[in-house]
């Protein structure tokens, strides 16, 4: 039975997780995309995103084959596998409440008196009673936790449980049920437990839910979801991360649990310890009570949320994809082939998303330094995001200030971009060209900045020098020292020697150089005397 809209189950979800509390927590990829406020306007950081797990009985359809296999149509009388003596349960598909449809093994566990679909009798012995149920989502689902289906009638005795791909048009088998499993399928037994990462996707025949006939007590079959993601996951799948790594990149994996339907081959039913007794006829029979199949639409990580629409699951697909399953790229949105979306990089994965044809020429090549793209649409284009390596630019064919071009290694390289390594103290700052070259301050040299030019000398950068061996410019005879200071005799003073140091150890401040600045001032004012007395300057 389908209802209205996916939305009102997944608003129960948080009730089936406390009902199930060995589910796992899917809860990364929830999230689509989120704005970005660049200084070029707003754009969208795109991720890899998916629904939300959920209980998918709900919007499946039932085929029965043979259509007749449904008890009551003839009214009957049916014994208990448990009790031949006790031949009071009536099946009549003309009264509700004696019939059993196809539907009530889909409707709410916990009802009284029990509600179950079964099938006629095996009043064709010894002819087999073959039943083929199957369900079908009309789009691909993917399992996330165990198949579990309950009987009413005792665990068949044969059973094979089947998939499709393609909407029924071509089956292979999930895992076979046997009460014998040489004897009935010529598999030697197997169980879940037995399997290893290189043997996961084996098709295996298990003894495990046919064997025993305490029918009221063990009533379950199970396909194994838990057990196979555990063997990547670890122990109650504690580590996702690993286990979304390995569907990323493991495509069969992946679409192990992968299907648009399923089917159970019914074979043989429930016969008790002892030979079919060809006089009670009416205790062999199925009887289904509950199907319980979890898991989520497949929407090619390009959606997370997926309704029902003319009757029909459909995923609401982002990242301009569209299509049942977000399989391919909107119309004027095909700049590059479509591809599904990745796990990786966990937590956020890669979306890929579909980009405007009006980028086809570049189709946003990142050189391997991001795997992400965000789609400006300020300026209808789309750039590299998180660029590595030490590159930025709209495809991270640039370098980051402070580092250059290393051109001896190819654009996707790792260490396209080297360190420019400027000396703080001898550059204008830590950037640098195309070549390696630094922008260096007044007297430094060198690539890195870290050398003089002749007139300098190196104290915390390049300073000018005030004297060489080959000219000296020091006055009251100083003495030109290491190329660059002058070393000054008694009383002197200054870059140059030019300044008398006055104080008791100094004697007088007199000083016969002409830039001393005391005697300089006593001459200016000498001058103006004359000037004042005589009425003109002295020759």
């Amino acid at each position: 039975m389908l209802l209205p809209s996916l939305l009102s189950l997944l608003a129960l979800w948080a009730t089936l997780c406390l009902a199930a509390p060995h589910f796992p927590s899917w809860g990364h990829y929830d999230l689509c995309k989120t704005q970005v406020h660049w200084d070029q306007g707003v754009s969208w950081d795109y991720m890899a995103c998916q629904p939300e797990a959920a209980l998918l009985t709900r919007f499946l359809k039932i085929r029965l084959d043979p259509p007749n296999s449904t008890c009551g149509e003839t009214p009957e009388m049916y014994c208990s596998l448990e009790n031949p003596y006790m031949c009071n349960n009536e099946c009549d598909a003309r009264t509700p409440e004696l019939a059993h449809p196809p539907e009530l093994m889909l409707d709410e566990e916990g009802r009284v008196p029990n509600t179950f679909w079964q099938s006629v009798s095996w009043r064709s012995f010894p002819e087999p009673l073959l039943v083929n149920i199957t369900l079908s989502w009309g789009k691909s689902i993917e399992l996330t936790d165990d198949i579990i289906i309950t009987f009413e009638s005792g665990r068949p005795e044969q059973l094979v449980l089947e998939k499709s791909l393609d909407h029924g048009r071509t089956w292979q088998p999930y895992q076979f049920y046997a009460a014998d499993c040489l004897n009935s399928f010529g598999m030697e037994p197997r169980k879940a437990q037995d399997l290893s990462p290189a043997s996961v996707l084996d098709i295996i025949c298990t003894e495990e839910y046919s064997r025993g006939y305490v029918w009221k007590v063990e009533k379950t079959i199970r396909f194994e979801i838990q057990e196979r993601f555990a063997l990547f996951g670890g122990p109650r799948l504690r580590d996702m991360a690993s286990l979304y790594g390995r569907l990323d990149t493991t495509k069969d994996l992946r679409d192990f649990f992968t299907l648009t339907d399923l089917r159970l081959r019914l074979l043989r039913p429930a016969t008790g310890p002892t030979s079919v007794d060809p006089l009670k006829l009416s205790k062999y029979f199925y009887a289904i009570s509950n199907l319980d199949i979890r898991g989520r639409c497949k929407c090619s990580l390009h959606a997370n949320n997926c309704i029902l629409e003319e009757g029909k699951l459909s995923c609401e697909c982002e990242h301009n994809t569209t299509g049942p399953d977000c399989g391919r790229c909107k119309k004027g949105f095909q700049g590059r082939p479509w591809r599904a979306g990745s796990y990786l990089p966990i937590p956020k994965g890669t979306a890929n998303v579909c980009l405007p044809d009006t980028i086809t020429s570049d189709h946003c090549e990142c050189f391997g330094h991001s795997n992400r793209c965000s789609y400006l649409e300020l300026l209808t284009t789309a750039v590299c995001v998180n660029c590595k390596h030490n590159t930025r630019g709209r495809h991270c064919q640039l370098c980051r200030l402070g580092y250059h071009r290393n051109h001896s290694a190819q654009l996707n390289h790792h260490n396209v971009c080297l360190d420019c390594k400027c000396n703080s103290e001898g550059s204008l700052h830590h950037h640098c060209n195309d070549t390696g070259y630094c922008d260096c301050k007044e007297g430094a040299a060198g690539p890195k900045c870290d050398k003089c030019l002749p007139g300098y000398y190196w104290h915390r950068g390049c300073r000018a020098s005030v004297c060489d061996n080959l000219l000296t410019r020091c006055e009251n005879g100083g003495v030109c020292e290491d190329n660059g200071r002058c070393r000054c005799p008694a009383p002197y003073t200054g870059l140059l020697c030019e300044k008398v140091q006055c104080g008791k150890e100094a004697g007088r401040c007199d000083s016969q150089s002409p830039r001393d600045p005391t005697l300089h001032r006593v001459l200016l004012l000498l001058t103006a005397l004359l000037i004042a007395a005589n009425g003109r300057v002295p020759l």
